[in-house]
């Protein structure tokens, strides 16, 4: 019987990836960190000799179930819990700890984003050591990132009391605030990113999922019912009921609601990898801070992102600050500084209806 398991959400869809990142493809599933792995492949990688492959558990959709077993070597197929439709994370953690639940009720659970980048590795096993810890008296934790600039992108986490070794009360959770606010969170010192990674016995998230979110926690013991007669029959009722449930993240349908959290701050390059101005970031760059193929043809062009498919000769000329992926059926251009808009090109091309792309 295990004491420490992991949950990877993976059903994200990564629209702002787009045109690399598609609907059965999406961004968890794409290098974009530099080299050759899949962001979901370096999440579960990181845990080896935290939470062994059989105790770790991944949560995606229906129609990437198989595409993310084979990004995960070693994953057991029958660990990959495929959602029939997107409720957000709340239900995604809710089936998870209710499968960790039926093994051992006292469990702690690591559930982490697939989608994230860590520059140093050793610094964050740290402190995921340290938040599996902090979870074993029962707390809910999670772990905020020491912020380096007034970032408005991000949730933000109030830090309280010490309560113990690197441990501290969490006094609030924040939302995503104005660039003036931010500054101010920022010079206060006291002020975390909300990483979206969460730590927490079984028992624990499930009893405070039936006292916030009462409806799913009623769900969650119907899974249990029908698991009891069968692996098949609890498939049945998860399909039958998952499109019922309530659609809200696991931060504001229970984390933020609970009175008692704790907050491990944690700092090893951590990044969410949101979008093609991150990967930009993330990835080597050349003496004029490009990041592309090592044998493109680069004329007066500098802080520029371009990828384009491997055989393909890249010619750039007199560009500054731009982002160009090429793949083999779409092209996207655009400046960095408005990276955040492709997610309107995903919204148009779902107004025409147009599936393959």
């Amino acid at each position: 019987m295990s004491d420490t398991y992991a949950v990877i959400m993976a059903g994200g869809s990564g629209t702002r990836f787009w045109p690399a990142s598609r609907k059965r493809r999406p961004k968890q599933l794409l290098p974009l960190a530099g080299g050759d792995e899949p962001l979901i492949a370096a999440t579960t990688r990181r845990l080896e000799g935290i939470v062994s492959a059989s105790d770790t558990l991944i949560v995606t959709s229906e129609i990437l179930a198989d595409a993310t077993a084979a990004a995960v070597p070693g994953l057991p197929r029958q660990n990959v819990l495929a959602e029939p439709i997107g409720r957000n994370t709340a239900p995604c953690v809710g089936w998870a700890a209710a499968r960790v639940a039926r093994d051992n009720p006292e469990a702690v659970i690591a559930v982490l984003p697939a989608d994230h980048h860590i520059a140093r590795p050793d610094d964050y096993r740290a402190v995921i050591e340290q938040a599996i810890a902090a979870a074993r008296g029962g707390d809910l934790v999670t772990v905020g990132i020491q912020p380096n600039r007034p970032e408005t992108g991000y949730g933000y986490i109030e830090v309280g009391d010490a309560i113990g070794d690197g441990v501290h009360r969490a006094r609030r959770f924040v939302e995503k605030p104005s660039r003036s606010r931010a500054e101010q969170f920022l010079a206060a010192g006291t002020f975390l990113w909300n990483s979206g990674m969460f730590f927490f016995r079984a028992d624990a998230i499930l009893a405070a999922i039936r006292q916030h979110l009462p409806g799913l926690g009623e769900a969650l013991e119907e899974f249990d019912e029908a698991a009891a007669r069968s692996p098949e029959a609890e498939a049945e009722c998860v399909a039958a009921r998952y499109g019922d449930l309530p659609s809200v993240s696991i931060d504001h349908g229970v984390m933020e609601k609970v009175d008692q959290v704790a907050v491990v701050p944690g700092e090893f390059g951590w990044s969410d990898v949101g979008s093609w101005t991150s990967a930009w970031h993330l990835a080597e760059k050349d003496e004029n801070e490009n990041a592309l193929p090592a044998d493109a043809i680069v004329i007066d062009t500098k802080g520029s992102y371009i990828q384009a498919p491997a055989g393909k000769l890249i010619a750039v000329v007199g560009l500054e600050d731009m982002v160009v992926v090429d793949t083999e059926d779409a092209l996207l251009i655009m400046p960095k500084a408005r990276d955040q808009e492709v997610r309107d090109i995903v919204e148009a091309l779902r107004a025409r209806k147009d599936e393959r792309l």
